[in-house]
């Protein structure tokens, strides 16, 4: 058990992007400092506080600032470690780690990834006396006995709150449930400057447009592209991380590094050009498309030839159906390119196809935006922050006519594509003779030529 006086030093101020999340925990800070406030009006504290969101949005890091704003006792601890091998050792470390939080009370117990202990009970096993179960009981005994928790409030995080016990997150054990998203636009903004403050950077650096080349990114993964910006700089044997190393490391972490060895013949590369402007060239002829940021046929570790980067301005919450259409034929534009300028096709597009068809089911089974099934749910989507992998909830019959439908639609924008690009053949072919001369262009660059 890891019972820490906080003296991390983390505070709220260090903590951006989850404003919400800060908001709801202020007030438990609140309480430890004057309780008397809430006793007057006979209001009682929160008991638990469960916060849920995907991997690397800062659940840990929020429940170490309350305890550093509390300036409270903090005793840490992950799920795991109290499931032990010998039934009835879990329950005992549980009783033992409120024995010791109640000494110290006012204090905060925070316990990691809970859905190691806090699992539905009986959900597939078959002995009723394992282990888990024990451990999982006497936590839900201690957190709402006979005695009242003067004073020990109890934090958790976890990444799948659905398939935690309901006995757990009843009011009473857990009283509030936090969710930690992925940060908007602003937030990423904030928390790219926390972290580049712990790294020398140029003075000129703009948060903002890397803010947007990085949409969807938790935060975690933002410490980890300043941290690629600042190693790029030292490769380069430069003092400071400039912007184009921020903007560098975000192709980094979502296309891996550039393969510097592997040589595409001539054809290929030729192809890859194509291929990379079709996409692009048909999500400008779109009035809804995102703009173009980037175009590259620079081969990457992930596997990638070449790659569009596509850049949303602003935040977008919805979208939709033309939209969601537009999407799917942008994702085909790879494809249609090699259609039109070499009328065969390569083994290039399988991820655009795989993202294509997951857009066209979702719209179909998920978004309810097709006439023959109207407004019904035919897929359900378990573990959100996990990837979100759904199951579906119809018929073979169901399944064969869904099917068919997501043929029929992306068949549908496909066939735009080509005819986008068949109409404009001249611009297809200027562009993908400079993207392959120059191997990247920006998306300025291409603005210029499509105008001219």
């Amino acid at each position: 058990m890891v019972y820490v006086k906080s003296s991390d030093g983390i505070k709220f101020s260090d903590v951006e992007g989850v404003d919400e999340a800060e908001e709801n925990l202020q007030e438990i800070v609140d309480y430890l400092h004057n309780p008397e406030k809430y006793r007057e009006i006979g209001a009682s504290m929160p008991k638990g506080v469960l916060l849920v969101g995907p991997p690397g949005t800062g659940k840990t890091m929020l429940a170490k600032a309350v305890a550093g704003e509390a300036d409270v006792p903090f005793f840490s601890m992950s799920g795991s470690e109290f499931v032990e091998m010998f039934v009835g050792m879990g329950a005992s470390k549980v009783r033992d780690l409120f024995r010791q939080a109640k000494e110290k009370a006012p204090c905060i117990v925070f316990i990691d990834e809970i859905d190691a202990i806090g699992q539905k009970r009986n959900s597939g096993n078959l002995g009723g006396n394992d282990e888990r179960e024990q451990t999982l009981n006497q936590l839900l005994t201690e957190m709402d006995g006979f005695e009242g928790n003067s004073g020990v409030i109890i934090l958790a995080a976890t990444n799948r709150p659905e398939s935690l016990d309901p006995a757990l997150t009843r009011p009473g054990r857990f009283d509030r449930r936090v969710p930690v998203e992925l940060p908007d636009l602003q937030g990423r903004e904030a928390i790219l400057k926390v972290h580049a403050k712990k790294v020398k950077v140029e003075d000129n650096i703009d948060y903002s447009a890397i803010a947007r080349m990085a949409s969807g990114a938790s935060g975690a993964e933002l410490a980890n592209i300043v941290n690629e910006a600042a190693l790029r700089a030292v490769r380069d044997g430069r003092k400071a991380a400039s912007q184009t190393d921020f903007e560098e490391s975000i192709e980094v972490v979502i296309a891996g590094y550039q393969k510097k060895n592997s040589i595409l013949t001539d054809q290929e590369k030729k192809i890859v050009a194509y291929h990379e402007i079709g996409h692009a060239l048909v999500a400008a002829k779109q009035t809804n498309s995102a703009p173009v940021q980037k175009i590259t046929i620079i081969p990457r570790t992930s596997g990638a030839l070449g790659y569009t980067l596509q850049v949303d301005e602003g935040n977008h919450y919805l979208m939709n159906k033309e939209e969601l259409e537009n999407k799917i034929a942008t994702l085909t534009g790879g494809r249609a390119a090699e259609e039109v300028a070499f009328g065969s096709v390569t083994t290039g597009a399988s991820n655009d196809i795989e993202q294509a068809t997951k857009l066209a089911r979702a719209m179909i089974t998920r978004y309810g935006m097709s006439d023959d099934f109207d407004m019904v749910a035919m897929e359900t989507v378990q573990n959100q922050y996990l990837g979100g992998d759904t199951s579906l909830a119809c018929s073979a019959e169901t399944q064969a006519k869904i099917d068919e439908k997501v043929v029929e639609l992306v068949k549908q924008q496909h066939e735009k594509a080509v005819q986008i690009l068949t109409e404009n053949r001249e611009k297809l072919d200027e562009l993908a003779a400079q993207l392959y001369e120059k191997e990247t262009i920006t998306g300025e660059e291409f603005m210029n030529i499509l105008n001219s």
